[in-house]
């Protein structure tokens, strides 16, 4: 099949395409804000475009990924306060999350900061979990700062990776990305049990 005639694979050139905008920092923020709540397209697409762009302003693209991202998360979790049987259920359906959702909820039960960090480093799609938070009632700072240091902690990776890489860097991290970011939590994770064991 061909590749522009798949909807998510326009959605991608879309999103790639505002980086060509004069208003590409604030298509940034808005692009951050909107997959933490309900869209598909994962700002890294953007954020890598802009820094390719201009590799010396990388850090400053994280940054407003990151606001934008951890202010959606903050819908996303009003959502699930607010509005979870008329909207953020039928979010979770569409993501296919709804089955899961009791699994989801005793995981947040248990671990509740450990969950929004991993779900906002890695590929698992932030905006079920930011929903979820909300439906469950975690608490409001924990929620914050989890999102911030998974969001910022993805972000400015891709950040740091552009700015001492430059362009040719891209087709790696767009091939690589999603793999490297499990890696890392695994890594992270696996260094807390050691540290656990040690003490």
């Amino acid at each position: 099949m061909d590749r522009d005639r798949n909807p998510l694979r326009r959605l991608y050139r879309w999103t790639e395409s505002l980086a060509e905008r004069p208003s590409g920092t604030w298509s940034l923020f808005g692009l951050s804000f909107a997959e933490s709540s309900f869209f598909p397209v994962p700002p890294d697409v953007l954020l890598i475009t802009l820094g390719i762009g201009r590799p010396r302003r990388s850090f400053w693209f994280a940054a407003v990924c990151t606001a934008g991202s951890v202010a959606g998360g903050l819908a996303g979790y009003a959502i699930g306060v607010f509005l979870f049987e008329s909207v953020g259920r039928a979010l979770l359906e569409f993501y296919g999350a709804m089955e899961g959702f009791e699994h989801v909820r005793e995981l947040y039960r248990r671990h509740d900061a450990w969950i929004v960090f991993t779900a906002g480093f890695t590929p698992i799609p932030y905006k079920v979990f930011t929903i979820a938070a909300g439906a469950c009632s975690i608490n409001v700072p924990v929620f914050v700062i989890a999102s911030l240091l998974g969001r910022a902690g993805r972000f400015f990776l891709v950040a740091a990776a552009l700015w001492f890489f430059g362009p040719p860097i891209k087709p790696f991290l767009e091939k690589y990305f999603n793999l490297l970011s499990i890696l890392f939590v695994l890594a992270l994770l696996g260094g807390f049990v050691l540290l656990k064991f040690v003490l």
